[in-house]
């Protein structure tokens, strides 16, 4: 084991011993998230607070020719989003364009990616498709809905470039500052960070626990962000998602790094984001394209 790797297990050994005795006192004073008596008092009077409609999500990374992307953009917008959201519990559907990869150039020596010829790597562009839960992807399976569609719809799919496909569940969801005025709903915002990784088996622990205690609230308090949503992977290569979503690129792009700053992801100040394999060309962020954003 090398040595930096000793001196961090050294420290989680120590915090979490600090952290025990800690956690009987917040047990014993009931006041964790969501055990109080006021908070479940709220639960109770609004059960479907604590169960998001749209609990499954189909995410899409691809590239496309530059030869003929208009006329795909107008089949996907026009036909092929259109016609998914007349199937039973598909909800809603969003389409981006990706900015930059996190860190621009730094991105490549910042994260550790996966490096697997069967995982595409294509990044440009991010097709969000949500539904009710995770199982509305299996009935049919997004291969065997686009194996049912004509040829035309075939060809067009076909442009895709170093695609790959996640479908994940929800398995946890914050919502922001900005969340009471986003005039929205469900739907995916204008700009949005995603983030889709594995994470080596021990540090898994203390990476759900920095993502609950640590960065999504520190998110959320953000004034440009509307929600944080926590996924998990049913189909396709990255076992762990995050989608971080804000009211306009102004917002992400003042309260963004901030916040990633004052949240390390994992006990107190350690973080576990070196022991993360990301997918290629990510974590990346995008603004949406389809459906238009509304002008202010």
């Amino acid at each position: 084991m090398k040595k930096h790797d000793v001196e961090a297990n050294r420290a989680r050994r120590n915090f979490l011993k600090a952290a025990g005795g800690a956690a009987a006192g917040l047990a014993a004073a009931n006041q964790s998230f969501g055990q109080d008596s006021q908070s479940k008092s709220a639960m109770r009077k609004n059960p479907r607070s604590a169960a998001p409609p749209d609990r499954g999500l189909w995410i899409t990374w691809y590239d496309l020719p530059e030869r003929g992307r208009e006329e795909y953009f107008s089949w996907l917008h026009g036909t092929y989003l259109p016609d998914l959201l007349k199937r039973p519990g598909y909800l809603w559907a969003a389409h981006y364009a990706s900015m930059d990869l996190e860190g621009g150039a730094a991105n490549a020596t910042r994260y550790h990616h996966v490096d697997d010829p069967k995982v595409g790597k294509g990044f440009h562009y991010m097709l969000l498709i949500a539904a009710a839960d995770a199982n509305v992807f299996g009935d049919p399976v997004p291969s065997v809905l686009h194996a049912a569609l004509p040829e035309q719809a075939k060809k067009m799919l076909a442009m895709r470039i170093g695609e790959r496909v996640n479908l994940f569940t929800e398995t946890g969801r914050r919502e922001g500052t900005a969340g009471a005025s986003y005039k929205e709903g469900m739907l995916g915002t204008p700009c949005i960070q995603v983030g889709s990784f594995d994470c080596e088996l021990e540090f898994e622990e203390e990476m759900h626990a920095g993502y609950v205690l640590h960065r999504l609230p520190t998110m959320c308090a953000k004034p440009s962000c509307v929600r944080v949503r926590k996924l998990n992977s049913v189909a396709g290569w990255a076992k762990h998602g995050i989608v971080y979503e804000f009211a306009s690129k102004e917002g992400f792009d003042r309260d963004y790094a901030p916040a990633v700053a004052n949240s390390p992801l994992g006990f107190g100040s350690h973080s576990v984001v070196p022991n993360l394999i990301h997918a290629p060309n990510g974590p990346n962020s995008a603004l949406r394209i389809w459906p238009p954003v509304p002008k202010a």
